[in-house]
């Protein structure tokens, strides 16, 4: 999902969430019948290396500038919101402080703060990618995600001008990019060209794969964005363009029956045009389309699947009907029966279940299991819950989908559509997160003078660290938001979405608050001891193959005690224990052995082992990781 944003009033926006955004995608909400359900010799849908993915989420504008000459200009911000003439702009410097203006910014004039955050670009690109492989390698990241990379004005890319074309500013030569396209028909996919950026995209994929990263594309089927090909003409030859049945047109321009060019926007925002739907599919003109270019992202040149993206992340895929996604899979699966494809769907566990019978979607952003660790580990006494609800929460989770889904679930935390888990932590009281609608809000800065933007305490990663500890040994695959890794820290969109921080360039303190006046300063820097941490997490897991693959056993559950403790098994393999002290205080705990030897493998803690028992001892809010010899 993305900035989707409805203007409240002239000094303040909302950025919409997908609960909020059912009430405008009520036509998905009816299932139809699981089709042509394919299963493995496992008995599972899902696509195996999926189990063993650790993923790595990508917002490519604020990733990594690596190449000066491709940045944006002015004139290819055209049709992002805020949609308005601009007299001054500049690509923003990579390294200043957050909150402060600029001078070119000043010198527009607006009092409203969104709208300079919106038109900001700082230069990341794909090359910024490619340069970094080597770091996302060495983290121990297998597996990429990328927020869009089309073609599209904004800094979020979820308003395409085309899926068939990489954005020119993200690769080596925008303008010969730009010319290329030009003498395309671009609806026709037999005139379509191969621009130097789309060919860095493949470089990127190659090499990627080299190093045994799968990536994946974000895919945004629900609307295109104003600047779209499509739209484009119909606004232009209204019922006489041949894209007129794309798009949900209320009505047609007409001056003699005094009648305006009026169309639906995705819940409402007039930047999103979307495309036409039944009640179960898409109108046919846009499926073809989306046909097509998911056939040119999967077999690039018809060069074979192994050069192609390794699935897709679907935007808002409960805005679009389940005939739709029936259909796509089967199209994307006789492509690569192995590819992923995982959706944005953030509502209860009963709800999702419908999209992930074996016929749409293998995995989805499991932000249940966010919501589910933030109440056990992160929400203060009154909003918390117990050892017991959460082992019931996670086990309602587990069960509720077919064999295999739960373990290619994307587990994550933080993403470009919620507040980073650094802040969540800083905040943790102002809502409780599972209430994604009313804290999406309370968790923007914009919208809650109470939410603080300050650096997180060494207490505060502390808890980042206990998290971090859970999502690497659970059932599903961990995703990492970038940038969460090194200790970056910030409210909900736009906030979320700061330039990554790099050991060689230059951060400004940060010390700016969104009205301009000023606080005690943050340093802005990697924290290498959190992100050796996460380089440590990752390590154990890839070690260890139950904590991939393996089945889970809860282990020990005492609500007086706050103690939590599950066991990872796989046979042939050595098992895994994780136990949790989530209270204020230390303890020693003690389980039994079965007959097993142990040894704690994250802190080096010594274990007493004797009559049938392994004792050890636990620092508050803190975990250990036991593993038979």
């Amino acid at each position: 999902m993305n900035s989707k944003l409805k203007v409240l009033t002239t000094a303040s926006v909302f950025f919409m969430s997908a609960t909020l955004a059912h009430a405008a995608c009520t036509q998905s909400e009816q299932t139809l019948p699981v089709r042509d359900l394919k299963l493995n010799a496992e008995g599972e849908f899902v696509p195996h290396w999926a189990k063993k993915a650790i993923w790595y989420q990508i917002f490519p504008e604020r990733f990594r500038n690596g190449d000066k000459t491709n940045d944006p200009t002015v004139a290819s911000i055209e049709g992002a919101d805020p949609n308005e003439p601009v007299a001054h702009w500049q690509v923003h410097p990579w390294g200043s402080d957050w909150y402060e203006l600029q001078a070119y910014e000043k010198a527009n004039g607006d009092k409203e703060l969104w709208k300079h955050m919106l038109r900001r670009r700082y230069g990341g690109d794909l090359q910024g990618i490619i340069d970094k492989l080597d770091y996302i390698e060495e983290m121990g990241f297998n597996a990429l995600y990328l927020n869009p990379v089309f073609h599209a004005p904004s800094l979020h890319k979820y308003d395409s001008a085309s899926l068939h074309h990489i954005d020119p500013h993200f690769g080596p030569d925008p303008e010969g990019d730009k010319a290329l396209m030009a003498q395309e028909k671009p609806w026709d996919p037999a005139t379509w060209v191969w621009t130097k950026a789309d060919k860095l995209a493949l470089e990127l994929i190659e090499k990627a794969h080299k190093k045994g990263i799968k990536v994946i594309f974000d895919g945004v089927f629900n609307h295109m964005g104003i600047n779209s090909f499509a739209f484009q003409d119909v606004r232009e030859k209204q019922q006489a363009s041949p894209f007129a049945d794309w798009f949900t047109v209320n009505s047609w321009r007409n001056e003699d029956k005094g009648t305006e060019f009026a169309y639906q926007g995705w819940f409402g925002v007039q930047s999103l045009p979307e495309f036409k739907e039944s009640k179960h599919d898409l109108a046919p003109g846009p499926k073809e389309y989306i046909f097509a270019i998911t056939e040119r992202w999967m077999n690039p040149m018809n060069k074979g699947r192994e050069f192609g993206i390794d699935g897709w992340r679907l935007d808002v895929a409960f805005c679009v009907g389940h005939g739709f996604w029936k259909d796509w899979r089967q199209h994307v699966k006789e492509l690569n029966d192995e590819a992923y494809l995982t959706a944005e769907i953030v509502d209860s566990p009963e709800k999702v279940k419908p999209y992930l019978q074996g016929d749409e979607f293998d995995g989805e952003m499991n932000y249940n299991f966010a919501f589910t660790a933030a109440e056990f580990l992160f929400n203060p006494p009154q909003m918390a819950i117990t050892a017991s609800e959460f082992d019931t929460k996670l086990r309602d989770m587990r069960e509720l989908y077919p064999k295999g889904v739960a373990y290619v679930t994307q587990n994550l935390f933080g993403s470009h559509d919620s507040n980073r888990i650094a802040s969540h932590i800083v905040n943790r009281g102002v809502g409780n997160f599972r209430d994604w609608g009313e804290y999406f809000q309370r968790s923007q800065v914009g919208n809650n003078p109470q939410y603080s933007p300050r650096k997180p305490t060494a207490d505060e990663l502390h808890l980042q660290k206990l998290f971090v500890i859970l999502q690497m040994t659970y059932v599903g695959a961990p995703m990492v938001y970038y940038g969460d890794e090194v200790g970056m820290w910030g409210a909900n969109d736009p906030d979320n979405r700061k330039p990554m921080i790099w050991p060689d360039i230059d951060y400004a303190d940060e010390k700016v608050m969104p009205d301009g006046s000023t606080r005690k300063a943050d340093k802005v820097a990697v924290n290498t001891d959190l992100q050796k941490h996460y380089q440590t997490l990752i390590d154990i897991r890839k070690r260890f193959p139950a904590l991939q693959t393996g089945a889970f056993k809860t282990l020990l559950v005492n609500d007086d005690k706050h103690l939590y403790g599950f066991e990872r098994t796989l046979q042939g393999h050595k098992s895994v224990r994780v136990i949790f002290n989530n209270s204020q205080k230390s303890q020693t705990i003690g389980v039994a052995d079965e007959g097993k030897q142990w040894t704690e493998v994250l802190n080096q803690a010594d274990l007493v082992q004797a009559e049938g028992k392994v004792k050890l001892s636990l620092p508050a809010k803190w975990a250990a990781i036991l593993v038979s010899h």
